[in-house]
């Protein structure tokens, strides 16, 4: 899931157009990952670690505590090292933890971007994180109010949908689009 120089270029023309029929701010955001998740390279690391030096004291105990550590020690930098890759790092995280970093920096997204906002504070961010395969749309209680929750579980389940079906530029376009026709009735554009 990624967007192309294109695409990016669309849904921020798409942006642009839903923001001059509202004085409501739209804010996109779309980052690669939410998180370095560092804790879990040492962890893994270190029970790769134990695991070998668990392994050479029950299948090689005359392998003499220099070698040994030797071993434990290159068996943690090697499992270090692995873990750096993106992929594989993200392959380990569980995924209610993944899902669980990526709502929080939307939602601290939200309150720096719309929210600490001082002309007004009625807003709507959408928010993809690529490499937890996270979307949402957070509005402000005012927008939200206004909107009402029908209207929000059916762009927000259209978003979602249609982002995990790998088409994340028409996601964000549309979604886009859907909140603007609706927050230009409840918040116009000053003239």
């Amino acid at each position: 899931m990624h967007l192309s120089h294109d695409e990016r270029s669309r849904v921020q023309a798409t942006l642009n157009a839903a923001q001059q029929r509202t004085h409501a701010r739209f804010a996109l955001m779309i980052v690669p990952v939410s998180d370095r998740y560092e804790m879990y390279p040492l962890a893994f690391a270190g029970a790769m670690a134990l695991a070998v030096g668990g392994a050479l004291a029950f299948f090689w105990q005359a392998i003499g505590l220099r070698l040994g550590f030797l071993c434990e020690a290159a068996a943690f930098a090697l499992t270090a090292l692995l873990m750096e890759w993106r992929r594989v790092r993200m392959a380990l995280v569980p995924n209610d933890i993944k899902q669980l970093r990526a709502r929080n920096m939307a939602h601290r997204e939200f309150a720096a971007g719309i929210l600490a906002a001082r002309d007004h504070a009625e807003g709507i961010l959408f928010f993809a994180s690529l490499a937890e395969r996270y979307v949402e749309i957070i509005a402000s209680r005012e927008v939200h109010t206004a909107v009402g929750e029908e209207a929000w579980q059916r762009i927000v389940s259209d978003f979602s949908a249609r982002a995990k079906s790998g088409n994340l530029a028409d996601a964000f376009t549309d979604a886009i689009a859907s909140c603007a026709d609706l927050l230009a009735a409840h918040f116009p554009k000053a003239i």
